[in-house]
């Protein structure tokens, strides 16, 4: 069985094929999906679209790239987090990709959502792009290293991933590992010792060989398996419970 650590099957894409995507989860021995908060705005559809699926569970945050987000206080989004649906906090992190300084906003941001993954004791859901020196800084000074998490879709170099894991973080691969071009990131993803990998999808995006360019969704993470155990030369079982051990060991707060 396979888990998908990172989707979002509350956007346009695949809302209004909900069923249908709870389907494909098992018929493709997907047997978990984290639906993973963007903003706050959006929450409580996504918030309701989770609780009553035991195949699905939900983190609460707000992404480094929207700008214009509603800003919740440290206290809101703890309140949030104790709903029982809710196994993480995030994604936040830091995004230079497109934006421009002053970003003191996206900084203090990250560092409000590290504080209550420390007071809430779950685990922070990261995103790092072109930032990768500030992210681990802001990790390194916020002690993140109590509570852990995961750096998802990663794309960074070992040293990213090493840094990253020498602070109680999981490194999670999506369908880039896939992609022809991204050679630099297979040679991370035959780094990574097992009981530190996690994978996922980041469906509707980054859908993986034999799928690229095609809508995303969970169920499609078993390519990502299929394609690292290659990697390693491994069977595709050996990767699916690892995976699966670490997701569960990771967000413990889900029953399983």
């Amino acid at each position: 069985m396979f888990v998908d650590s990172h989707c979002h099957i509350d956007f346009p894409q695949l809302r209004d094929q909900f069923s249908q995507v709870l389907a494909n989860m098992q018929d493709h021995q997907v047997e978990h999906a984290l639906v993973v908060s963007v903003d706050i705005e959006a929450w409580p559809d996504l918030i309701a679209m989770v609780e009553k699926k035991p195949q699905l569970s939900a983190s609460v945050g707000v992404h480094p790239g929207y700008k214009e987000a509603q800003e919740p206080t440290a206290q809101e989004l703890i309140e949030l987090a104790q709903h029982p649906k809710v196994v993480a906090i995030g994604e936040t992190g830091l995004d230079y990709y497109r934006l421009e300084e002053p970003l003191d906003w996206q900084r203090e941001r990250f560092e409000r959502h590290l504080l209550v993954s420390r007071k809430t004791g779950l685990p922070t859901i990261i995103h790092t792009r072109a930032a990768a020196a500030d992210t681990l800084a802001i990790m390194r000074d916020a002690q993140s290293h109590e509570v852990g998490g995961v750096m998802h879709c990663f794309t960074e170099t070992k040293e990213v991933a090493k840094a990253a894991m020498d602070m109680n973080y999981y490194i999670s691969f999506s369908g880039i590992v896939t992609f022809k071009s991204a050679t630099e990131l297979q040679a991370v993803a035959r780094y990574v010792p097992l009981d530190r990998m996690l994978i996922e999808t980041d469906s509707p995006y980054l859908a993986p060989v034999p799928h690229r360019g095609k809508t995303n969704e969970p169920a499609n993470v078993k390519y990502v398996a299929e394609f690292i155990a290659a990697l390693r030369g491994v069977d595709v079982e050996t990767i699916a419970q690892a995976t699966t051990d670490n997701f569960y060991k990771l967000f413990n707060k889900i029953e399983h």
